[in-house]
């Protein structure tokens, strides 16, 4: 799917440079990187439009008082791409996924409140005949998510100098609940910043502020707070085949309920780990992983997740395909753009 984008090196160290600090100036990451800004400008543009990358806002719905669950459908044989496309359509759904050999999709959902929920995992799915059978897990506790540097191909982009001359926007994801106490209550403004956020991380404060019907000065002020509070984090989605990431799964790991803890908190420290947290039900921990190929995946999940103290068993189901990461839609192996609204 990528044989017209060729990433270069400095491709990879401007995405590594975006992962540290997803707002900064051109400028600034022309300054730590010693390009010019007009090659930033360039090459991240060209980076966008072939859907190699995308900066989006992503709000935090622990943070809001949204419960998140994961979903598992066992649907009929050629079934699945509508289900799955139906779902991707749906603000509530976060990401879409399709793996056991086309019969199966994996979805995550954040509901604003319960009745949302029930709308969803109640009524509309089991009325779908080509529904199987549906489970549904309820996360509890998020190890690695977030802000993810977990990309092993960008380790080392950049030199220990360079990402403190880049600064950033904030302090890394570290594990978390996954609802918090005392949620946020957004106001109008709020929202309308965090809409365009989801269509341009890196929009300018003039166009945060023009969508907003504010002024740029308070548009800072507001989006500093809500960074702050873990509200929303500006995240670069990379679309992982361009690094060279061809085999996707999702982990569904049993481990001794004493052990959990550590579990996910060693899963979060493996670079080939795009996700982990603590689920409910018989699989209490999930995961995702990203490797180069199938036999790379077969050597992470043989050697290093197998070996985790307190692990009783394991389901390793590969991602056939992904239709939608942290709110963006995928065509193919690219990345096309967020979720249309009504």
């Amino acid at each position: 799917m990528f044989e017209s984008v060729a990433i270069q090196p400095d491709d990879v160290r401007i995405i590594r440079a975006l992962q540290v600090a997803p707002r900064a100036p051109f400028a600034s990451i022309a300054a730590a990187l010693g390009l010019t800004e007009g090659t930033i400008n360039r090459r991240y543009r060209r980076l966008h439009a072939d859907g190699v990358i995308r900066v989006a806002g992503v709000v935090n719905p622990g943070a809001l008082g949204q419960s998140r669950w994961l979903v598992r459908l066992r649907c009929r044989p050629g079934s699945v791409a509508a289900i799955a496309g139906a779902l991707a359509k749906r603000d509530d759904v976060n990401w879409v996924a399709l793996g056991a050999a086309g019969s199966e999709v994996t979805c995550a959902t954040q509901s604003r409140d319960q009745a949302q929920r029930e709308e969803l995992l109640g009524q509309q799915l089991p009325r779908t005949a080509a529904v199987l059978d549906i489970s549904a897990f309820a996360m509890l506790r998020q190890f690695m998510g977030g802000r993810g540097h977990y990309w092993a191909a960008l380790h080392g982009a950049l030199s220990p100098e360079q990402e403190a001359m880049l600064g950033g926007d904030g302090p890394p994801f570290t594990e978390s609940p996954v609802v918090t106490d005392g949620p946020v209550h957004l106001t109008a403004e709020d929202e309308k910043i965090l809409d365009a956020l989801a269509a341009d991380g890196r929009a300018s404060l003039v166009d945060l502020a023009t969508a907003a019907g504010s002024t740029p000065g308070r548009v800072s002020r507001r989006l500093r707070v809500l960074l702050q509070e873990r509200v929303v984090h500006i995240d670069v989605e990379i679309a992982p085949a361009a690094l060279g990431y061809h085999a996707r799964a999702n982990l569904w790991l049993r481990v001794h309920p004493s052990e959990v803890k550590n579990v996910g908190r060693s899963l979060a420290r493996e670079p080939e780990i795009a996700f982990a947290a603590a689920i409910s039900g018989p699989y209490n921990v999930h995961a995702v992983a990203h490797c180069r190929d199938l036999d790379e995946l077969f050597e992470f999940t043989s050697d290093r997740i197998g070996a985790l103290p307190g692990l009783q068993s394991m389901e390793v189901s590969p991602v056939l395909r992904h239709v939608k990461q942290a709110g963006t839609l995928l065509s193919g192996d690219r990345l096309a753009g967020p979720t249309a609204h009504p």
